[in-house]
């Protein structure tokens, strides 16, 4: 097996084992309040799977990108639901119960719109034709990696509520693990590409990281922590989501180079900016004692790198 493969193996597994702690740390209340909400829902769904990808399309044309860097931005552009939302909104003082039934609803419809997306976009901003997938195999791959673990940590979670709540903690170190060995390995194998990112490219992806915040914070009704919540949810992308289309479908090219780059740097960016939002708030909201993905009442929320 060669260190493409390998890496890609890893990232399913990474994201299977990811997916499963969500389901298992999320209280099923919260994912019902918000899919009842569907205007909501709309403009959540309007800010990730069409604001970001357009803007990330914007770009991609404007800057001239190369194909295979292209297909790194919108394998990002189009991943919505990172399980670091929450941990983020809380450190922001916005809604970290609408945070997580935010993050479950949009991880679990990725799985199915994201093909979609990339199928209909990335011919539109590959000029060379290096941009295609195959949209029914990740259709399946997502099915079987994303949305079936999802699905049966929410159902262990409604079920039996104590399980999940000592499943939870040793799945997130195991997370914590997996996601440092998959960026590790990363790294060492694709260190050249990622020295070679040129200012420029961190412009473009400050660019997407600002637009995609922006699109969140004004499409969000409701308060200011409202807007704080559903900016930050819509900012950071589930890039664990993108290793594994990107992997699987461009292994060892600078779709995976950008794909950890924007990883990383989303984080960082991220994180200050929900720090600084939440020294400029008057009063934390209500709801922030509402725990993390990948954990329930009396756990300590914590956040994956992916």
């Amino acid at each position: 097996m060669n260190t493409d493969r390998l890496i890609n193996l890893l990232a399913a597994v990474a994201l299977i084992e990811l997916m499963l702690t969500i389901g298992l740390g999320a209280r099923v209340a919260d994912v019902l309040a918000v899919a009842k909400d569907w205007r909501g829902v709309v403009r959540a769904f309007v800010a990730n799977y069409v604001l970001v990808p357009g803007a990330a399309a914007g770009l991609l044309l404007l800057f001239r990108a190369h194909p295979l860097v292209a297909a790194g931005v919108m394998i990002v552009a189009a991943c919505p639901g990172a399980p670091y939302a929450p941990p983020f909104t809380a450190l922001a003082r916005g809604r970290v119960d609408r945070a997580v039934g935010l993050m479950v609803v949009l991880a679990g419809s990725s799985a199915v719109i994201a093909p979609v997306l990339l199928k209909l976009l990335l011919p539109l901003v590959s000029g060379d034709g290096q941009g295609g997938v195959d949209s029914g195999r990740m259709l399946t791959t997502l099915g079987l990696v994303q949305f079936l673990p999802l699905c049966l940590g929410l159902a262990v979670s409604a079920c039996r509520p104590g399980l999940a709540q000592r499943l939870s903690r040793p799945l997130q170190r195991l997370g914590a693990v997996l996601n440092l060995v998959l960026f590790g390995a990363i790294l060492v194998v694709q260190f050249p590409m990622l020295a070679a990112i040129q200012g420029k490219g961190y412009a473009g992806m400050i660019a997407l990281l600002t637009a995609s915040a922006a699109g969140g914070w004004f499409l969000a009704g409701g308060d200011a922590a409202e807007r704080r919540t559903l900016a930050i949810t819509t900012a950071v992308r589930n890039v664990g989501v993108g290793l594994v289309i990107a992997g699987g479908s461009f292994p060892g090219t600078p779709a995976v180079t950008f794909t950890t780059a924007y990883a990383l740097l989303q984080t960082v960016v991220v994180a200050a900016a929900a720090y600084a939002l939440g020294r400029s708030a008057t009063a934390p909201a209500a709801t922030t004692t509402t725990p993390a993905p990948g954990s329930h009442p009396g756990a300590t929320p914590s956040a994956s790198a992916t």
